[in-house]
């Protein structure tokens, strides 16, 4: 095989992971995961993965509950459709889009709750 073909083949491919590694070296000391040398040490072991493992755990430190829109809520409901009429669901104890506690009757269950009838 041409010598320059095999650094080519050989040498970019390390490059990139020598640079990913020392990269998250440095990215790690600066965002407070510590300690840096255990981050590196993944992205070293795991070349190409190790690094999106580091990466997805970096933007964990971003995460601010208060921010967080579907903190506390029974469901996971878009933003979008959040002004919509909810089902209920058992034991579910969010006030009614009107605001008013408890609000909700025998009929708007059993009409959300195919479940309950027998089949035909």
């Amino acid at each position: 095989m041409d010598p320059l073909l095999l650094s080519i083949v050989v040498g970019i491919p390390l490059a990139w992971h020598v640079g990913l590694t020392v990269f998250t070296y440095y990215d790690a000391g600066k965002v407070g995961l510590e300690p840096p040398a255990k981050w590196a040490a993944i992205t070293a072991v795991l070349p190409l993965f190790g690094f999106f493992i580091y990466l997805f755990e970096r933007s964990e430190l971003d995460y601010d509950p208060e921010t967080d829109p579907y903190r506390g809520n029974n469901f996971n409901i878009h933003p979008s459709r959040a002004d919509d009429t909810p089902l209920r669901s058992r034991g579910d104890d969010r006030l009614t889009p009107e605001g008013d506690a408890g609000a909700w009757t025998d009929e708007d269950s059993d009409e959300n709750d195919r479940s309950s009838s027998p089949p035909e």
